[in-house]
């Protein structure tokens, strides 16, 4: 008879910010990288770095076709190819793909449909529709041995359908891209602030404060602040915001971090249960 035991399940964010985008979520059997939008050598120091050199990556989920998201795909593919001798498929829309770039897409890409769950071994992936100015952007749900984390950046505006995907997380990974006072005042030409700010850009500090409110709940136990804008946000003013809405909501068993956008973030170990 199979019965229960323990293991723990990770989530590291490599990289977040305008200079490349990358996580990863593994238990030790099985795991996946969020996008792949720094080099490959970076992706591999980061994660020795880590201690995770040998952990395994067993797709790689790409969420739009921006080169700070997909940027080493097709270099990241040959890569796995060599080193681990087996073909790791790279998982995006159909929009995604058509709008990578020939010089970053990769082999083995897997067409997914945002709203459709599939399983990469025995992680459960839930990918979800984001508004942002590409063809088909989706944010990522990722459920292993009882453990919930999703990342949820580059997106212009809360929805409701992003708030329920957020529900019921153990970490959330999401974006606090820019305080829109400092964005404002900042050197940003005009129609870059108004890309930023626009209902298709990124998430302001207020409104990742808002998709909190609409969705945490009593699980979530680790709260990564992402994608942090160098010219428009500092870790400072995100990390004041952020508690200032968990202590509006009298949350006080969340921890928080922000991500610095040149290197990784602390990395999140959870005990997941598999039978």
């Amino acid at each position: 008879m199979v019965g229960l035991f323990r293991r723990d399940v990770t989530v590291a964010v490599l990289a977040s910010g305008s200079g490349g985008n990358c996580t990863y979520v593994g238990d030790g059997s099985a795991g996946v990288l969020v996008d792949c939008g720094i080099s490959t050598r970076r992706i591999q120091e980061r994660m020795e770095a880590l201690g995770l050199k040998d952990a395994p990556i067993d797709g790689v989920l790409i969420t739009h076709e921006h080169s700070d998201h997909v940027g080493s795909a097709r270099v990241l593919y040959k890569r796995l190819l060599k080193d681990r001798g087996v073909k790791v498929p790279f998982y995006m829309t159909r929009g995604t793909l058509e709008g990578t770039s020939e010089r970053s897409r990769p082999e083995g890409v897997e067409i997914l449909t945002a709203g459709e769950p599939f399983r990469i071994r025995h992680m459960q992936i839930n990918p979800f529709s984001v508004p942002h100015d590409v063809l088909d952007p989706v944010a990522y749900r990722v459920e292993v041995g009882g453990i919930a984390a999703a990342v949820v950046t580059d997106l212009g505006r809360p929805t409701k359908l992003v708030a329920k995907h957020m529900q019921d997380l153990d970490v959330l990974v999401l974006e606090y891209n820019h305080d829109l006072q400092q964005l404002m005042d900042g050197p940003y030409p005009w129609h870059l602030k108004q890309r930023i700010k626009g209902n298709h850009g990124h998430l302001s500090n207020r409104q990742a404060n808002q998709l909190l409110r609409d969705s945490i709940g009593d699980k979530l136990q680790h709260l990564v602040l992402a994608h942090l804008s160098e010219h428009n946000n500092t870790p400072e003013k995100a990390l004041r915001a952020c508690h200032h809405a968990l202590d509006y909501l009298k949350v006080d068993h969340v921890a928080v971090q922000a991500a610095p956008p040149c290197g990784p973030a602390a990395p999140i170990s959870l005990v997941a249960h598999h039978w």
